[in-house]
């Protein structure tokens, strides 16, 4: 693991935290802390653009406000609500998942990171945020967003071709992350990634990190 300059480690912090405070956006799903609502959220998002997704997990929750509703459900009908979605397997591993919560834990989310991922759809990411948003677990997330974030900033690198399944940027992710409200700071920095340190477009010129930035930094001596 790279060791990190824990002066630019705290600035690093410093600054997307003041950003949060002002950019952090605001959809349904983050208003909770219900296992039930957050598991929902968490894999209609899979590779699913948070904004598609607000209105049909409105939709969605107030007609299965509850897992047992979502278990009765005809699985045409969820298929039907979640279509916009895309991805014809996401019903059927939602369905497969709730079956299994019911028959290995009484109807309730599990707790643990290594419970969720013996579910149907349930990866490293979507684990890892359930512990965390609905349970309070202080997890860091790795997503692209995230990867591309650390990679740039810090010059950490790898191999990997799915930087989202990365152990070592995940090991990166842990250690970056604050020991306190990580919940907050794992949304804090999905938005960053997608408002402002995004895959294509250059926004360094308005970016907060531009200062200490090593992207930043290796692209001005290029110019």
């Amino acid at each position: 693991m790279q060791h990190l300059d824990q002066g630019k480690l705290r600035w690093f912090r410093h600054q997307i935290k003041t950003w949060a405070k002002q950019h952090l956006r605001n959809f349904p799903w983050r208003n909770t802390t219900d296992p039930y609502a957050i598991f929902v959220a968490e894999l209609m998002l899979q590779k699913t653009n948070a904004a598609l997704v607000a209105p049909i997990y409105q939709a969605f929750m107030q007609k299965y406000p509850t897992l047992d509703a979502l278990a009765a459900a005809p699985f045409e009908e969820i298929s039907s609500i979640l279509q916009p979605l895309g991805q014809s397997l996401r019903v059927e591993r939602l369905r497969r998942s709730i079956r299994m919560i019911q028959s290995k834990y009484g109807g309730n989310i599990p707790k643990t990171e290594a419970q969720l991922l013996e579910l149907p759809g349930v990866g490293n990411y979507t684990a890892r945020a359930i512990c965390t948003n609905a349970f309070g677990q202080p997890k860091a997330v790795l997503d692209t967003n995230v990867a591309r974030i650390l990679e740039r900033f810090f010059g950490f690198s790898t191999s990997d071709r799915v930087k989202a399944r990365s152990k070592p940027l995940q090991q990166a992710a842990d250690q970056v992350a604050p020991d306190t409200n990580v919940a907050t700071w794992n949304l804090a920095l999905l938005d960053f990634g997608a408002a402002v340190c995004t895959a294509r477009t250059n926004r360094c010129t308005e970016c907060p990190l531009q200062q200490k930035c090593q992207k930043a930094a290796f692209d001005e001596k290029i110019i």
